[in-house]
């Protein structure tokens, strides 16, 4: 999920950046200190939104910056279990799929792509199921759900599933919908 976070650090402003403008390089330097980080707290960092508030600034002896305390926003994403995305399948493998939800890859293993065993077919870089004889390839939009999560220092790995009703590659999902739709048949007309 996306999240708007606000955030109060001290940033130091090198002493060949005074003569610009203070916040203009307060906004580079906390996009530069911040942007494309992984914090365990909020997540992974997408972008810092804007500078609140710069208080005074200080002076460290024998450094030649300058510090400001300053209050800023971040957009972060933190995938969060149980939660519903969209992505993009970007590469089928032996194992499962990865599959990009905003801006991780996440994994899809072939035993959570469907009820239905998913042989991997490397000829044609795709997933296919035995009885179902669908494919999962690579730019295949799919719902998923997410199931794991670690937040590591470097990385956030997130697993998903797709075996549930309404989840799955985005045309399955709508062949289950029209499926929902058909008028079912009961016992006494089936037999």
């Amino acid at each position: 999920m996306y999240y708007s976070v606000k955030v109060k650090d001290t940033l130091r402003v090198p002493p060949n950046r005074f003569d610009e403008d203070l916040s203009q390089v307060l906004v580079e330097i906390a996009r530069e200190s911040f942007e494309g980080k992984i914090d365990s707290d909020v997540g992974f960092i997408v972008a810092v939104t804007e500078i609140n508030k710069i208080y005074q600034g200080k002076l460290i002896s024998g450094d030649g910056g300058a510090y400001y305390e300053t209050d800023f926003g971040l957009l972060c994403y933190l995938p969060e279990i149980g939660e519903i995305v969209t992505g993009e399948v970007v590469e089928c493998v032996d194992f499962g799929a990865f599959i990009r939800i905003g801006t991780i890859d996440a994994l899809c293993h072939v035993s959570q792509i469907a009820d239905d065993y998913f042989r991997y077919i490397p000829k044609n870089a795709v997933l296919r199921g035995d009885k179902s004889k669908r494919d999962l390839l690579v730019n295949t939009k799919v719902r998923s759900r997410i199931i794991a999560v670690s937040i590591g220092k470097t990385a956030i790995r997130v697993g998903l599933t797709m075996r549930q009703d309404s989840l799955g590659a985005i045309d399955w999902v709508e062949e289950w919908k029209r499926d929902l739709k058909k008028p079912k048949k009961n016992a006494e007309e089936a037999s």
